[in-house]
């Protein structure tokens, strides 16, 4: 099974034997990929029952959960890795859920897609809201409602106490070097608490 760009990145920072907490798991790929590849363990963090259905017949450890509520279930520093992958947009309290990740985990990692992507800014000076392929749904039915761009989500770490200690930015799953800032469509960043 081939992961998603973000998700392959984000299994390359996690060391072998990690207790790994993923929220917002979908399917449970990546926590599958790193039981098989890397001999991790943890759970994922569902709340969509199709998901978490998946994640039960591939033999993953999962919570059903709305992770507006927080990580009360889980003890301060129990997992090496706490990931958030293309979830941060949709919560209600980014600034919460990134305090509990750094509450429970040695180091996070977190994906989101990168609002300030030049055709999102072309999209809103022509009068709409952007729709792509990162942000696929329109302004009346998204999950997203928290969109913000890379220099917003460093401001917010900043803001937590988190060290930023990596970052990947992507377009179309493939790396981006010059101009990350409005060229890429997703970013992938790797914290610790300071």
């Amino acid at each position: 099974m081939t992961l998603r760009p973000d998700l392959a990145l984000i299994a390359d920072w996690v060391a072998p034997g990690a207790r790994v907490l993923d929220l917002g798991c979908g399917d449970g790929a990546l926590l599958a990929h790193l039981r098989q590849t890397k001999h991790c363990a943890g759970y994922g963090v569902e709340f969509a029952d199709d998901h978490v259905a998946e994640c039960v017949a591939a033999g993953i450890n999962v919570i059903q959960q709305n992770l507006d509520a927080g990580l009360r279930l889980f003890a301060d520093s129990m997992f090496d890795t706490v990931v958030l992958s293309q979830t941060l947009q949709a919560m209600h309290d980014a600034e919460a859920i990134l305090r509990e990740m750094a509450r429970v985990g040695r180091e996070g990692i977190v994906s989101f897609p990168n609002f300030g992507h030049w055709r999102h800014a072309l999209s809103l000076l022509g009068g709409h809201m952007p729709v792509s392929k990162v942000i696929p749904f329109q302004w009346y039915d998204t999950p997203n409602i928290h969109l913000c761009t890379l220099k917003d989500f460093e401001v917010l770490a900043a803001k937590v106490g988190l060290t930023i200690t990596g970052r990947h930015v992507l377009a179309d799953g493939q790396p981006v070097a010059f101009a990350p800032s409005l060229r890429a469509t997703l970013a992938v960043y790797r914290f610790k608490t300071r």
